[in-house]
């Protein structure tokens, strides 16, 4: 593996990014589904599912009904003015051949809906699904589906946007290789050093297990990120999240296999810097394209709309550009109110307002309870740790 060369950092420099990490992993947290949102969707799927497979109709004898995008991957991000989380959903037809119209398909699945007494109250129909809208919590956007007998990796077909024909997709394969990439874990110098001189392995600073794991908070705060970039831009060409979460998962898979990192916030600074090598530049038909392929399928290019649309690509290098030089300004920033607005800036006031105020009255709370202490190496902590000392004063990010 090749260790990143830079300036070793200092135990401050540990102890500040560690903190802008953990503060980074609750935006996050705070952007996604809460438990309660998920339990209903999840309820409400499985209901829905339960409905079309009891349907007469022959196209509908053999249904299945299950998650796809950014709910089934755990990338979701609260929409930016509104409420409602977007939550799609597959509807399998094993049974129905490439035979048949997409759009015949997609009236069989709206009639089943319209013959239930509550769902015919919540649908619309959109361009190539229907969606189930649960007011103020979320909406359910069922998109028909059928098998792809040309994809050796149980591959589907969808409808394309004008529902003339039917286009290669591959969610439950998408799903599987972003939980894969998902699962690996970076080394860090720490324990590369162990390693090498092959003693127990010591970390030289805590790194955060949760259940998200780094791959998928990354992904959330891109997207975020990106909906305050292009909030008032009126064009519609803002990135679209399966590029991000492609390209995401494809960096950061590289960066782990390749590097050995200082901590956290080096590996999110790396994985968004690597983003843009894995666009793809083909020559088709003479003119050079660009390519965000499927991996999991032939013949699906996250990127066609690109090379349709000449504003799409500039759109996507510009907001590059800027979150990265953001990313690495929340890295390096010393002092609340640097922080304070570096963040703001990449994740809008709102969240970050609501994230450091929590902090703040925990930290308000454990100095006036006397629980308020530094432990070497994790910085302001209200746990009980061993070599912890006392804080008597207000000290935040290098202050």
């Amino acid at each position: 593996m090749n260790q990143m060369l830079r300036q070793p950092l200092t135990d401050s420099d540990i102890r500040r990014r560690t903190q802008i990490f953990s503060i980074l992993d609750e935006i996050g947290e705070a952007l996604d589904l809460t438990e309660t949102q998920f339990d209903r969707a999840r309820q409400s799927y499985n209901a829905v599912g339960d409905w079309l497979s009891g349907s007469a109709d022959p196209l509908l004898v053999s249904v299945l009904v299950y998650l796809q995008g950014s709910t089934a991957l755990g990338t979701a991000v609260k929409p930016i003015g509104r409420r409602e989380f977007d939550v799609d959903l597959i509807c399998f037809c094993a049974g129905v051949t490439s035979g048949i119209s997409p759009t015949a398909l997609k009236v069989a699945v709206g009639n089943r809906l319209k013959e239930h007494a509550i769902y015919v109250r919540l649908l619309v129909e959109k361009k190539r699904c229907w969606r189930l809208n649960y007011a103020g919590d979320f909406h359910l956007d069922l998109s028909p589906t059928i098998a792809n007998p040309l994809c050796i990796n149980r591959g589907e077909l969808v409808p394309d946007r004008t529902l003339k024909d039917w286009h290669p997709t591959n969610p439950r394969a998408y799903k599987s290789l972003f939980d894969e990439r998902a699962a690996l874990q970076p080394t860090f110098v720490g324990r590369f050093i162990a390693m090498q001189r092959d003693k127990a392995t010591v970390e030289p600073f805590p790194v955060r297990e949760g259940v998200k794991g780094i791959l998928r908070r990354i992904v959330q705060l891109l997207k975020r990120h990106r909906d305050v970039f292009y909030e008032n831009n009126t064009e519609d060409v803002a990135p679209i999240s399966i590029i991000i979460t492609t390209l995401a998962m494809q960096a950061y898979a590289y960066c782990v296999r390749q590097h050995v990192f200082e901590d956290e916030m080096d590996v999110v600074v790396e994985t968004i810097r690597m983003m843009p090598h894995f666009i793809e530049r083909p020559v088709l038909n003479g003119r050079q394209v660009y390519a965000i392929l499927n991996e999991t399928t032939d013949g699906e290019n996250f990127a066609d709309n690109w090379n349709k649309d000449a504003r799409r690509a500039p759109a996507f290098y510009a907001w590059h550009a800027r979150v990265l030089s953001d990313f690495e300004a929340l890295r390096d920033a010393v002092g609340q109110d640097r922080l304070s607005l570096n963040m703001e800036r990449s994740f809008g006031s709102g969240v970050t307002g609501r994230v450091l105020g929590k902090r703040v009255g925990v930290v308000s709370e454990g100095r006036k309870s006397g629980l308020l202490s530094v432990a070497p190496l994790i910085g302001l902590t209200t746990s009980k740790v061993a070599t912890s000392t006392a804080v008597p004063v207000n000290t935040f990010f290098g202050d």
